[in-house]
């Protein structure tokens, strides 16, 4: 297995703030130490994420937008966005993916990361949430074809942009993997920003048994697997 170099420019699109210290974070750790420049598209701010009594959502998206921040600060990311949509009720309408080829025109990556919209099921103990597969299947749909053609939705006032290929994280065929011992740590310590999801828990031990397992499946010692789809090779 040949690793792909580390994509120049990189948008990745997820639901909720923490969903990329849980799965693709030592990936976007190792490429922005290699130069890339990485934006993070939030489609909620985790609004509903709270199980502490009297909080309100504004007051929950207040914290965990800050949290995001400082995981990003950890990571190396070049930027975060919260696009702001309710938190537990993500749909893939068209008014998302407006949204999504907005910053994809904005940000103009070579690479889109994102999670796998047909996954329901990982394993036997959990149960994909609906807001990950909405906000998949409308990161996919913004990245093709819509970001590309010059007559769909012409009101951003932005140039299309053809987004050359796709990393799929947690995906049911996956056919890349990512060597991240190096930065499995930082992976782990963006994921304790997230305070107000995970408490006092150490998800270190837990992320280096996740990877340990992807690692195994090509001979390396830590990884994270993903889809990775080339729609339009390098010149």
């Amino acid at each position: 297995m040949r690793e792909p170099k580390p994509p120049e420019r990189v948008l990745v699109v997820a639901a909720h703030p923490d969903d990329v210290e849980f799965t693709c974070a030592g990936t976007l750790a190792k490429w922005a130490r290699r130069g890339s420049a990485i934006a993070l598209v939030l489609c909620t701010s985790g609004d509903a994420g709270t199980e502490e009594a009297g909080r309100s959502r504004e007051a929950t998206a207040r914290i965990r937008e800050a949290e995001q921040q400082a995981a990003a600060r950890v990571l190396g990311l070049a930027e975060v966005v919260f696009l702001r949509y309710p938190d537990g009720l993500l749909q893939p309408t068209l008014e998302l993916r407006r949204d999504l080829v907005r910053e994809i025109r904005r940000f103009r990556p070579h690479a889109l990361v994102c999670g796998d919209p047909s996954v329901y099921f990982y394993g036997e103990d959990y149960i994909n949430h609906p807001d990950h597969r909405a906000a998949a299947q409308a990161a996919l749909e913004a990245a093709f074809p819509a970001a590309g053609m010059p007559l769909l939705f012409p009101e951003l006032g932005l140039p299309p942009h053809r987004v050359r290929e796709i990393y799929i994280y947690g995906a049911a065929q996956p056919n890349v993997w990512v060597d991240i011992e190096e930065t499995l740590p930082l992976k782990a310590e963006a994921l304790r920003c997230h305070r107000s999801q995970i408490g006092d828990w150490d998800p270190e031990p837990t992320l280096r048994a996740w990877a340990a397992a992807e690692g195994r499946t090509v001979g390396l010692r830590y990884a994270e697997a993903f889809r990775r789809m080339v729609l339009e090779a390098e010149d």
